[in-house]
């Protein structure tokens, strides 16, 4: 199959003093346009794809610059190089400022045209073909470290591995390369979902264990208080660890990693369970027991989120810490603003606990809404969306206000999510929790080697409403189905975000520890 030529314009006053420049070119089988006038240039990109626009700085009637502006409203994406006799600095300001590809000056000579069509044109190909040829190099390995994943950090390492390599095969338009991909990391949920069913209990009865839901704040936040650092603890809701990785470029001008973690969320991978446990500084049984006013079982009405404040503060009282801290919940744009027009205020506390449930409803939402699904279709997508949400959110905005101060942030979550391909079936009371990755209730009807079940949930330490009550956790990327009008039901929820029940996306989540640049 013939390849398509790259199509260049050259366009400059003098053209015709360029004419063995542009024969050399046509010999290195570039396929070459001219204009010798600005309008001409912009003419001519309007009605034509180019590649590439070698455009004068210096013309008569419209300058480079001018034309540089036009072409760049209707063609952002087109590189445009400005060749100049004029190295002036605010010549050079102004043309990077209007997001030149490069430069070049004059005298320029065919090494130099070469490199810089080299950089524009065969960036893109020459970093897929990087990418890809790492990821092949890497693939064994990952699949070697999977076999003997024996421990929790060795499936972190895993993960991490995935992420990265699924965050740079995403930004390439490699089909085959990204079903090989899949393969892999589902073959990875696999071994961390049987890693889960094997070690979870034990953790529970003395064995060692990662660091987990209802110790983040023992292990990692008060240490830091106690030693007089001024606290920003920001839980983002449904933040996932390769989501972390995409908004991590834009906070890096503000901030610094001081540490790039990841934790354990407990089971269920949900917010009523994970959230309490990590504000209380107990699992949920102990809440349940300890303060059964602050505690909602799955079946009983109202908002099982609504006591983080005074879970938090039955901890401190609990470990005779007296902290002054601010507590607050963001559930949408305006109570963002709020926030941070008083940001001020909240620097006379020692900790600030601020939730930002923007992940979660936009996950609700692409179950919901049509729009919403076609916007974030895939996981590259879906990333996507939450750096555009990240970039224009009052959270950013805050951030960077508080590079100005000696605070430390964190950033984390209380459980992440999976998209859910298949479905599994399972039958249940009219009481059994309405959840898709996880179940319990008394009346549970499953196939046993297809889910994770608990049958003595105060093993896992998790309430249970009667005696008989047990729970069940999908896995991989499963979901349950009621037979009942099943086929809609599937093709309602198949392809949406979930969470609740295990997987390395659920599961491993990030714990970043941020310190303002200098």
């Amino acid at each position: 199959m013939q390849t398509r030529k790259v199509k260049i314009l050259w366009t400059d006053d003098e053209i015709d003093l360029l004419r063995p420049h542009i024969i050399f070119l046509e010999e290195k089988g570039f396929d070459v346009t001219t204009a010798n006038n600005g309008d001409a240039a912009i003419e001519l990109t309007k009605k034509e794809d180019f590649d590439l626009v070698f455009l004068d700085e210096n013309m008569p009637g419209l300058g480079g610059l001018e034309v540089l502006d036009i072409i760049k409203r209707n063609k952002p994406d087109l590189p445009v190089v400005m060749i100049t006799k004029n190295e002036e600095e605010n010549i050079m300001e102004q043309a990077i400022g209007a997001k030149i590809a490069d430069y070049l000056i004059k005298p320029v000579n065919p090494k130099q045209i070469l490199l810089t069509i080299k950089k524009n044109i065969d960036t893109k190909r020459l970093v897929s073909e990087k990418t890809m040829s790492g990821y092949q190099s890497e693939f064994g390995k990952i699949g070697l470290s999977m076999n003997e994943a024996r421990s929790f950090n060795d499936w972190v390492v895993i993960y991490k591995k995935l992420v990265y390599w699924e965050i740079e095969l995403g930004e390439n338009d490699e089909p085959g390369m990204d079903e090989v991909f899949k393969m892999q990391k589902a073959d990875a949920n696999t071994g961390f979902s049987r890693f889960i069913k094997n070690n979870y209990l034990s953790w529970f009865s003395g064995s060692e264990k990662p660091l987990m839901s209802p110790n983040l704040f023992k292990e990692r936040v008060f240490p830091m208080l106690e030693k007089g650092e001024q606290v920003f603890f920001i839980l983002i809701d449904n933040l996932r660890y390769d989501q972390w990785k995409v908004i991590q470029p834009l906070i890096a001008e503000y901030f610094t990693v001081e540490s790039d973690e990841v934790y354990c969320s407990i089971l269920p991978t949900a917010t009523q369970y994970s959230r309490n446990a990590i504000f209380a500084g107990l699992m949920p049984l102990e809440i349940d027991k300890l303060y059964p006013g602050l505690w909602l079982n799955d079946e009983d009405e109202g908002g099982k989120n609504m006591n983080e404040k005074e879970l938090f503060e039955s901890q401190l009282s609990r470990l005779s810490k007296k902290i002054k801290f601010f507590y607050e919940k963001v559930n949408n744009y305006k109570t963002g603003e709020k926030l941070l027009e008083n940001y001020k205020d909240l620097l006379n506390n020692q900790l600030n606990i601020l939730i930002f449930n923007y992940i979660d409803m936009l996950s609700h939402a692409r179950t919901e809404m049509e729009m919403i699904r076609e916007l974030a279709n895939d996981e590259a997508a879906y990333r996507s969306v939450t750096v555009s949400w990240f970039k224009h959110s009052p959270l950013f905005a805050l951030i960077k206000e508080l590079q100005h101060h000696k605070v430390k942030i964190i950033i984390t979550t209380d459980h992440g999510t999976v998209k859910v391909t298949n479905a599994i079936k399972v039958v249940g009371d009219r009481n059994t929790t309405t959840n898709l990755r996880y179940k319990n209730g008394k009346s549970l009807n499953y196939n046993p080697n297809e889910v994770f079940e608990i049958k003595q949930p105060e093993k896992a330490h998790l309430p249970k409403s009667n005696l008989s009550t047990s729970y069940i956790f999908a896995t991989n990327f499963d979901f349950f189905a009621y037979p009942n009008n099943y086929n809609h039901y599937v093709s309602y929820y198949k392809n949406t975000f979930q969470h609740g029940g295990i997987s390395l996306e659920e599961v491993v989540i990030p714990f970043i520890k941020l310190k303002p640049n200098q």
